[in-house]
């Protein structure tokens, strides 16, 4: 829907005066509106504070557990290969691979995201969410399952390609997920919640790791053992969320049909609706020219280009001069301070009014403080070491802000899934090019990549406050104009059971408007 221009003029009679001439009432046609729209046109409902509050529990006790599973476990699978490189996969008499193909491991997960980054979220747009992303975790979890049975660089690569294709539903949907669900002021600890079980994760597989240093097994090495029992958990995580996962409020099979319209007009201060099922171009189009978009964009690569940093760390602590089997467990560490650090940065980003730019940043300068330390401590330091790397873990916290300010900045589905898709594609650019810099000639210490994370961090952190401050510019400019009456009076007709048509007005909330076309809009700073 492009502003006003697609709403068709119909005309109806004007019953206060049956000698007036008649009155064009603006219309739309159903595919063009908001599925929250078919729930609430027509109706004046006024909420209930206490029973929006109850089936906010309702939507947290269905949806939480199953996001949270899930993203522990997408974590977890995806740095097998990190926590592999300490249990025979890279070092040891039977080694598989050489630093170069490891590092190369990690880049191929990442470009095949990207190249079907775009394609992901397409099908989020046309299919059942829910249904899509326990389809991807399924191949997720076959593909896990085979690295254990690879030899060799070329069936490690397809292995991480089809991991790379699949992970690409995963974040997105859950970004269009918890902005069905919840308003702009609970997506920050919502998605907080989910994103930091990749601290769970670490601990999870440390102690899994740690365990199978314990197989003695003359057929399989503990990296394999490693790779079939998360592969196993991900399996019956697809399984769970194939049956229980919702598509949305609208259908959401764990809540009572007057639950659902109370769902959806929990979220109508959002301004940004459910969801709409139809490509709209015009919406493509306006992601493409949005300056936000590319603000977002930028720090989702330049930020993501230090999370090889993941990857790398059980290499980065046997640096330090640690054994394999104190790397493994120290790990479970890296995993409370990350732990500690988001829910700490999205708590701060909640209830700090309008500082979520100023809490990533912080998280930031805390970060570029561990890694100078890092850089410049003695060698024989390396408990002072291992803090200061602990310390630079806070750089994580500010991508979970990011993908929360996305989602509360954005209206308009097709728009929404496109900058979904932009910054994801972000995402992935920076962790393509992360493993490149971590070469051998660098190791122990890695001076030059802990330069380059740095740099990283301090060139996020201005592009955060950078977009803030354009945000709330254009926050300014929409005060200054006043309300936006254009959608006040709009209507889709409904044909009942005995022929007749009427009339049903649709909340401008759920008119699936841009964030630019609905000039009442305001961003979340």
């Amino acid at each position: 829907m492009e502003s006003d221009s697609s709403i068709s003029e119909k005309r109806s009679v004007v019953v206060d005066d049956p000698s007036a001439p008649t009155k064009p009432k603006p219309h739309l046609a159903v595919q063009d509106i908001d599925v929250a729209a078919e729930l609430t046109a027509g109706k004046d409902f006024v909420l209930d504070p206490q029973e929006a509050a109850r089936v906010r529990r309702k939507i947290d006790w269905h949806l939480m557990p199953l996001m949270c599973i899930l993203y522990m476990m997408q974590f977890a699978d995806k740095t097998t290969l990190g926590q592999s490189a300490v249990l025979g996969l890279l070092t040891g008499p039977h080694h598989l691979l050489t630093q170069a193909q490891f590092n190369w491991l990690g880049t191929i997960f990442y470009l095949f995201f990207l190249v079907f980054e775009w394609p992901q979220n397409l099908a989020l747009q046309y299919l059942p969410v829910g249904k899509w992303i326990s389809v991807n975790i399924l191949i997720w979890a076959i593909a896990l399952l085979c690295h254990s049975a690879a030899k060799t660089f070329g069936q490690f690569f397809v292995c991480r390609m089809f991991l790379g294709i699949c992970e690409g539903a995963i974040t997105p949907g859950f970004m269009i997920v918890t902005s069905m669900f919840y308003t702009r002021q609970e997506q920050s600890q919502r998605v907080g919640y989910w994103f930091l079980m990749n601290g769970a994760a670490i601990i999870l597989l440390g102690l899994v790791a740690y365990g199978t240093l314990h197989i003695h097994s003359t057929v399989l090495q503990a990296w394999q053992w490693l790779m079939i029992i998360t592969g196993i958990i991900t399996f019956v995580v697809a399984i769970l969320f194939w049956f229980f996962f919702p598509d949305s409020p609208a259908t959401a099979w764990f809540l009572t049909p007057e639950e659902r319209v109370i769902a959806i007009e929990r979220i109508k201060v959002n301004q940004a609706g459910v969801e709409n099922k139809h490509f709209k171009k015009e919406q493509f189009i306006e992601c493409l020219r949005d300056p936000k978009t590319w603000l977002f964009f930028f720090i989702a690569a330049i930020s993501n280009v230090t999370n090889s940093l993941s990857n790398q760390r059980q290499i980065i602590v046997a640096g330090f001069g640690f054994n394999p089997l104190q790397t493994t467990l120290l790990g479970c560490v890296d995993g409370v301070v990350e732990i500690i650090v988001i829910f700490c940065t999205v708590t701060s980003a909640t209830y700090w009014k309008n500082g979520r730019a100023y809490s990533a940043v912080l998280a930031y300068c805390v970060a570029i403080l561990g890694s100078i330390l890092v850089n410049t401590i003695s060698s024989s330091h390396r408990v002072g070491l291992l803090f200061c790397y602990w310390i630079s873990i806070t750089s994580i916290a500010p991508f979970v802000v990011l993908l929360a300010w996305v989602a509360s900045t954005t209206a308009g589905h097709t728009k929404r899934l496109t900058t979904n898709a932009i910054v994801m594609i972000g995402y992935a650019v920076g962790n393509s090019a992360g493993p490149q810099y971590w070469e051998k000639k660098y190791q122990p210490r890695n001076h030059v990549p802990w330069l380059i994370l740095s740099i990283c961090w301090a060139v996020s952190a201005l592009l955060l406050l950078a977009t803030r401050a354009y945000l709330a510019r254009e926050n300014a400019r929409r005060e200054r104009a006043g309300h936006d009456a254009r959608y006040d009076d709009v209507y889709v007709s409904e044909k009942r059971a005995d022929g007749t048509v009427v009339d049903k007005k649709v909340d401008a909330a759920f008119l699936d408007l841009t964030d630019m076309q609905n000039q009442d809009f305001r961003y979340v700073l």
